[in-house]
């Protein structure tokens, strides 16, 4: 296993994260966020490559080139829309993403439009208590019942237009982040730049430690993940695996967590590799990183993507967990940092699928899946007492 522990630098991993929080990144608009990692990637030493669109490759040389592993997280967010400059002058939205608009209520946004930026809120259409009384508390919630007000001086459709504001116009919503004492960080759009602040942290552990891998390692950074492309146009032949950073679901009935890795073992497009997933678990176990495993229902991520478009490779999700995904959410650094420090000991650690190098072979080396029963303790009927409550039939 790797000689390196591979300590991760937090005060290195949450300052990345503060940096992609104050960069606004909707599917749709990323270039801006796209010129912050790739120029951070430079710095620790990398190479970036970006498609034509903007997704991100950085390839960090290993002692072979088939057979490469791959790490991706999305630098893409949740955002809105305008689909309609409204008679009061005021904008009607469309989420970019799947998310609720009861999320959207209050906020505050930026709006991107050609000639320059405006801010405003988010509102529900009935908002005024002193104007609507109890109706505030019975307006349904969903995107038709929100509106974007605008802080410039306008109140028609043709005012609204004369600022160059008009459909299709990007909106994107402020993260408020705070990062506490104790760990936990709070903000909108976690979901997924505390992922890609995690693979920057193990890229930057790879690099201070010099730690030679036994294969190419391709850091991916991908730019329309929220809207179900992500992964689908980046991987290339080379790449065998492929393990994806996101966040997990902490609530009711899911049993992610805030603290340690969560692994997920499927998602709504069904499990992930049998192998890569227990590779990864070992790893946890080998190394003293808490673990726990999940189950999303309601989830996809850049692995479903890449296997949907067809690429032949081995996929597992890294997650760490988010309370109120979608919403305003919390993380804690420690998920953060075991998620980090484990995606760099799987970076260096030995290939063991050998027949992975190549994208097709025979039978030889192709690996096995446990059939043979499990050891159970003996079974002493002694042991087993009568139900409860049962008599005697004398």
């Amino acid at each position: 296993m790797p000689d390196h522990d591979m300590r991760i630098d937090e005060a290195y991993l949450v300052a990345q994260l503060r940096a992609l929080l104050s960069i606004d990144s909707p599917t749709g608009y990323t270039d801006q966020v796209v010129r912050h990692c790739s120029k951070e990637l430079s710095r620790l030493g990398l190479t970036p490559e970006l498609t034509r669109r903007g997704a991100i490759r950085a390839v960090r040389q290993g002692s072979r080139r088939n057979g490469a592993r791959a790490i991706v997280a999305h630098l893409d967010t949740l955002g809105a829309q305008v689909k309609l400059v409204k008679d009061n002058g005021r904008l009607e939205l469309v989420p970019i993403g799947h998310w609720s608009a009861r999320f959207a209520e209050g906020a505050r946004v930026t709006l991107y439009s050609e000639p320059g930026t405006f801010r405003g809120s988010v509102l529900p259409l009935k908002a005024s208590g002193h104007t609507f009384n109890d109706e505030v508390d019975t307006l349904p919630v969903g995107w038709p019942f929100v509106e974007l007000r605008i802080d410039a001086v306008t109140q028609s459709k043709a005012e609204t237009r004369a600022l160059g504001i008009d459909v299709g116009d990007f909106v994107a919503f402020d993260t408020n982040v705070e990062v506490l004492d104790n760990g936990f960080i709070n903000a909108r759009h976690l979901d997924d730049k505390a992922g890609v602040a995690v693979a920057l942290a193990a890229v930057e552990a790879l690099e201070r430690e010099s730690v030679k891998t036994p294969v190419d390692i391709h850091f991916l950074f991908t730019i329309a993940e929220e809207v179900g492309v992500g992964a689908a146009a980046i991987v290339t032949p080379e790449i065998a695996s492929m393990v994806t950073i996101d966040n997990g679901t902490t609530a009711p009935g899911q049993n992610s967590s805030e603290f340690g890795v969560t692994v997920a073992m499927a998602d709504q497009s069904g499990p992930f590799d049998y192998h890569l997933t227990r590779k990864l678990v070992d790893l946890c176990r080998e190394h003293d990183i808490p673990f726990q495993k999940d189950v999303f229902r309601y989830y996809r991520s850049d692995s479903a993507s890449a296997i949907e478009a067809g690429h032949d490779v081995r996929t597992a999700l890294l997650a760490f967990g988010v309370d109120a995904s979608h919403g305003y959410e919390r993380i804690h650094t420690h998920a953060l940092t075991s998620v980090a420090r484990l995606m760099a000991l799987y970076a260096a650690s030995p290939l063991e699928i050998a027949r992975d190098l190549e994208e097709v072979s025979g039978l030889s080396g192709f690996p096995r899946q446990p059939t043979v029963e499990a050891d159970q303790p003996e079974f002493d009927p002694e042991d087993i007492g009568p139900p409860a409550g049962a008599g005697s039939r004398d």
